[in-house]
């Protein structure tokens, strides 16, 4: 039975808590916040938890082998960087850090002290994006033309990050899992609606190896509430929306091709669209958060990297993040990745 202590009981830590309640080979031992408040709401639910105003506690329980952080993103490092120096494993929600340098230090740290570290991106344990991972590893669409990426509704509004460092990362995170790279450039632009210091929506371009262009929209001031990826190729096209618990996933048997027939005239057109069957596959479900602390739990025990959402998967998200934002600030000047 792994122990857990979860840091952070505001948005995500609740769920951190029922998850390893639920799961059977861990225990929430303790969780810690610095609202009272909070910490008496999970000892309702939760009457066995332990309690602590001062996350350090956490790190001192011999009984704790495992630390979930779920704090605002600015403390991620250091809260991550104390744990693992305290000999724990480590779940940190997204993104690890706000710097891809300290993102490649707790990565050296973690390895150096044997210890598992996973960064919460929660979508790379989605069954529908599994499902955009299969299509594409099994050639099925053709060659991959390009791919958006819709993730707005009306708030709820962050005051520690922007949109962009709120909402994208999940994208990013799909997208470098899809495609199996980090972009090779990045351009985005961003506006502050609500006339505050934070940009509360974005529009982001990346361009991936293999000349594949992937377009991201966040917002917090949206009408709907939007969780869609569109990937067009050159066979086929498929769209997976979140928000769709009967059919999530939907391929497009719809492509492009040159028609043979003869023209008289040199500029008229050549290409004509060819529209088949729309595909909707049985994904069954399972939540995401479950299936990511599973994960993490069976890294611990069988001492496997946890190559899908390591150090290095994440810093690669922060420093894609990193180029967004400088691109923002530039007024969507193209920036290139290392």
């Amino acid at each position: 039975m792994l122990g857990v202590g979860i840091i952070g009981c505001g948005h995500w830590g609740p769920n951190h808590i029922r998850i390893f309640s639920q799961l059977s080979r861990s225990k929430a031992l303790i969780c810690s916040d610095l609202d009272q408040k909070r910490l008496d709401a999970m000892q309702e639910v939760y009457p066995d938890i332990k309690t602590t105003l001062d996350y350090k506690d956490i790190f001192n329980d011999p009984g704790v082998d495992a630390v979930c952080i779920a704090t605002p993103t600015k403390t991620h490092f250091a809260i991550a960087k104390e744990a693992l120096a305290a000999g724990k494993h480590v779940l940190c929600e997204k993104p690890l850090s706000l710097d891809p340098d300290e993102c490649s230090e707790l990565k050296r740290i973690a390895d150096e002290v044997g210890k598992i570290l996973i960064v919460g991106h929660i979508f790379l344990f989605n069954a529908g994006i599994n499902w955009l991972k299969a299509y594409l590893r099994s050639g099925e669409l053709g060659v991959i033309h390009y791919a958006y990426a819709t993730r707005t509704n009306l708030g709820p509004f962050r005051y520690d990050v922007n949109a962009l460092w709120d909402l994208a990362p999940h994208d990013i995170s799909i997208f470098n899992y899809l495609f199996d790279s980090c972009p090779v450039n990045v351009s985005a632009r961003g506006h502050k609606c609500l006339g505050t210091s934070l940009e509360d929506i974005a529009f982001a371009s990346l361009e991936y190896p293999g000349n594949i262009m992937a377009n991201i929209h966040v917002s917090w001031v949206d009408p709907k509430k939007v969780r869609q990826i569109t990937i067009v190729g050159a066979k086929k096209m498929v769209v997976w929306d979140d928000l769709d618990n009967i059919g999530p996933i939907k391929l497009y048997d719809k492509h492009v091709e040159k028609s043979e027939a003869f023209y008289q005239t040199y500029g008229e057109f050549q290409l004509l669209s060819k529209e088949g069957s729309i595909t909707i596959p049985k994904v069954g479900f399972s939540e995401p958060l479950k299936a990511q602390g599973q994960f993490f739990i069976d890294c611990i025990e069988k001492k496997v990297s946890p190559e899908i959402a390591d150090a290095s998967k994440g810093g690669d998200v922060v420093k894609t993040l990193c180029a967004l934002q400088k691109s923002i600030e530039k007024k969507g000047i193209s920036i290139e990745l290392n």
